[in-house]
């Protein structure tokens, strides 16, 4: 391997943090309102949430702590896959945390819930340190949600974002 090769980490890292999380963290050149937009906006959102060949056909966003979501992926046979959850915290252009363990109007979950997503946005130098954490019930479904693809999928999500808020 090459001196230049290992000085040039993957634009998107992944990682495990503990038996339950897993981590996402990406340099976005573009200013972090940017980034919060394109989470917060549906029309931006349904442009890079999924990815590809997955699409992102609705999504439905209250963004607002109790507040609910819609998402509903598309993957390539035409299989939709609907992904409901409540906002729990909300600091614009700073921080998201929503899950899933609750629909619309704080209605629990029916069936067992997998996952609280902490989304932070952090300035540097009019760049964005993106960062996903995603929170698991249990170590079965952090595993569970690793062999779905998280590594692999949320990256390519991360290049989808960044492509769409650095072309702005």
């Amino acid at each position: 391997m090459t001196v230049a090769a290992e000085a040039a980490p993957p634009a998107a890292q992944t990682s495990l943090a503990g038996d339950r999380e897993l981590v996402l963290t990406r340099l976005i050149d573009a200013p972090r309102e940017a980034v919060y937009r394109a989470w917060t906006d549906p029309n931006l959102l349904m442009q890079w949430f999924a990815p590809l060949p997955y699409t992102t056909p609705r999504a439905e966003l209250d963004v607002r702590p109790g507040g609910g979501n819609l998402i509903v992926m598309r993957g390539p046979d035409g299989t939709e896959m609907p992904n409901r959850g409540v906002y729990l915290e909300v600091v614009p252009n700073e921080k998201l945390v929503f899950s899933d363990a609750f629909t619309d109007a704080w209605t629990p979950r029916e069936g067992k819930p997998f996952m609280t997503v902490v989304l932070t946005f952090a300035d540097e130098g009019g760049k964005t340190r993106y960062t996903a954490r995603v929170l698991h019930w249990t170590s079965e479904d952090r595993q569970a949600h690793e062999k779905m693809g998280f590594h692999q999928g949320w990256a390519i999500c991360a290049e989808q974002l960044a492509a769409l808020v650095e072309k702005r």
